[in-house]
């Protein structure tokens, strides 16, 4: 059997497991978010605590990513919980570390006229700091999201959910006739929705970020 006459045979299952993948990355890279940008946040005024947060992300980002979802399943189980834990985990570093550079790289004298103005400091840090430092800040979002579509695969060792469930499928029965077929489809699927995400990330640029700023 070709390789399309497999995915033609399989499309409803891969499209599903697709589906998953995808579903998996996108809630990760929310909770991911929300985590990092808060962190360089509380971090980003001091020296020695954005270094720590940096190296506190970084150094979970070294653990591999069997090693994590392994020492997650005695925890919290198979399934989507190790699945959604680790993705998360690992998606803190880019985010953190420019989130702290785009914050302190915003011109303080834009941040002295707002406070000249009356301006609180959430306020500040809402109306001036944060979409000054948004560029950066997408972009490690961006990153991440990379990362976490080629990590996300790994989960089907813990029965986790996405296109890993068709790499692992095809690892396990090498030597059969659509052994390939089942790694090359979940690898190919991979990159498609990783290239579709990016794509969207490049047009919320587009819209979220002022021409000024890009310039």
């Amino acid at each position: 059997m070709s390789f399309w006459e497999y995915v033609g045979n399989r499309h409803t299952q891969l499209l599903t497991d697709a589906y998953q993948h995808a579903s998996a990355v996108f809630q990760c890279m929310v909770v991911a978010t929300v985590l990092g940008v808060a962190l360089g946040v509380l971090t980003y005024r001091s020296e020695w605590a954005g270094n720590l947060a940096t190296a506190t992300t970084a150094t979970i980002l070294t653990i591999p990513s069997l090693a994590m979802i392994g020492l997650l399943i005695p925890v919290v189980g198979l399934g989507v919980a190790p699945t959604v834990i680790a993705l998360t985990l690992y998606g803190l570093l880019p985010i953190v570390r420019n989130a702290i550079v785009g914050l302190r790289g915003v011109d303080p004298t834009l941040v002295d006229a707002a406070k000249g103005i009356g301006m609180s400091r959430t306020a500040r840090l809402l109306k001036v700091e944060l979409p000054l430092a948004w560029p950066p800040i997408l972009t490690g979002i961006r990153v991440a999201t990379q990362m976490l579509m080629g990590i996300a695969a790994i989960a089907a060792y813990a029965s986790g959910p996405g296109l890993g469930n068709e790499i692992f499928r095809g690892i396990a029965s090498l030597g059969s006739a659509n052994a390939l077929n089942q790694v090359l489809s979940g690898t190919l699927g991979i990159v498609v929705l990783a290239l579709l995400f990016d794509a969207a990330y490049v047009l919320i640029g587009r819209l979220t970020i002022s021409r000024g700023i890009r310039a």
